[in-house]
């Protein structure tokens, strides 16, 4: 079962329907690093990865790995391991996955600008849990925990998210 986000902050799944945080740039076809928009178009849901110290791993059939402390993703487009899984530090610009607050409690990787990966045209978008006032993201698509665990408890393998204005 696919995954739909509409441009007025709702994710749906089947029959169900989820308030979710979307990117402060909007939701925009044409995506650059740093514009804080998230992506249109439909992008493979690749793996999931979790804090196995804040809660148990999710239910569903995404390829699941623990995220460590040493856990980053390249955001600098300039490097060769640009939107790429890194470890911390990098000597290049990095996302830190190990947060203090709890944003990146769960983050699924889509397959936004990774095959091939095109220089400058956006890294690190995620769906991951959301802050408890649904504030802005970067680009991602952020849910509840509840909501997002639900999610992915309902996911078929090869499942997409398609995300449009």
């Amino acid at each position: 079962m696919n995954i739909h986000v509409s441009g007025d902050g709702w994710l749906h799944h089947g029959d169900l329907h989820y308030r979710c945080a979307l990117g402060r740039g909007g939701i925009r076809a044409g995506k650059r690093e740093g514009d804080g928009a998230t992506p249109v178009g439909q992008f493979p849901l690749r793996r999931l990865l979790y804090r196995a110290d804040r809660l148990d791993c999710p239910a569903g059939p995404l390829p699941t790995k623990q995220i460590q402390p040493g856990d980053g993703w390249c955001d600098d487009p300039g490097d060769d391991a640009y939107n790429q899984a890194v470890t911390l530090p990098h000597g290049a610009s990095a996302e830190t996955l190990w947060r203090d607050d709890h944003l990146y409690d769960v983050v699924v990787i889509m397959g936004h600008n990774d095959d091939p990966v095109v220089r400058g045209r956006g890294s690190a978008i995620f769906m991951h849990v959301s802050s408890p006032e649904y504030g802005p993201t970067e680009g991602c698509v952020a849910l509840a925990l509840p909501d997002l665990l639900a999610v992915l408890a309902n996911l078929d393998q090869g499942s997409d998210i398609l995300i449009e204005p």
